[in-house]
């Protein structure tokens, strides 16, 4: 159904644009995100920028992303210590990335994948909702919806299956509505099944 889909929604050039974007991404749209951070990568779009910035600074620029007194307080130190402990680099490793203020394994993934290239499964709402309603997980949580799909999906198409799952969420099977009829996998799904018993 989405033989093409293999990116971000966020834009970035760089892997801290992508850190920085996922960061505002929490609790807000990828549209909205896109037009906040167009403006604020004009202006700076480094660790040692973002650290040198007064926090009312950031504010200023995040003010219509949901929650940004604390992202801008996340910002600001993983800015820092970006800057001062790892040479303005941002580190590839999950583990590591998961270290620095405001960054849970989502982000960590979401960074890793679509900034290193690294396989990864980052479960938003949209893949947490779509894996275990298809019946690629069958789990409660984000953590273990992860790991199933870890173990059901091969690991080289992580990256894509990722995107496609966002994708689909997004288009067919939404939170509310899903449109079950226009859906090609309705055949094989768990959901669909269930609620047409």
């Amino acid at each position: 159904m989405y033989p093409d889909v293999d990116y971000s929604m966020l834009n970035f050039t760089t892997p801290f644009e992508l850190l920085i974007a996922t960061i505002l991404s929490a609790q807000s749209t990828d549209v909205r995100v896109n037009k906040v951070t167009k403006v604020m990568f004009a202006d700076m779009n480094t660790p040692e920028q973002f650290a040198k910035a007064d926090i009312k600074t950031i504010e200023n620029y995040i003010r219509t992303v949901g929650i940004y007194k604390n992202k801008a307080k996340n910002i600001s130190a993983t800015s820092k210590i970006l800057y001062n402990d790892y040479d303005s680099e941002v580190p590839a490793d999950i583990k590591e990335l998961m270290k620095l203020p405001g960054v849970g394994r989502k982000t960590a993934n979401v960074v890793a994948s679509n900034a290193f290239g690294i396989p990864a499964i980052a479960v938003d709402t949209h893949v947490f909702r779509v894996a275990n309603r298809l019946g690629f997980a069958n789990a409660k949580n984000v953590e273990k919806t992860e790991d199933q799909l870890m173990k059901n999906i091969p690991k080289e198409r992580w990256r894509k299956t990722h995107h496609q799952l966002i994708t689909h969420g997004r288009a067919i099977c939404k939170a509310r509505n899903p449109l079950c009829e226009e859906c090609n996998m309705k055949i094989t799904c768990e959901y669909y099944r269930r609620e047409n018993d």
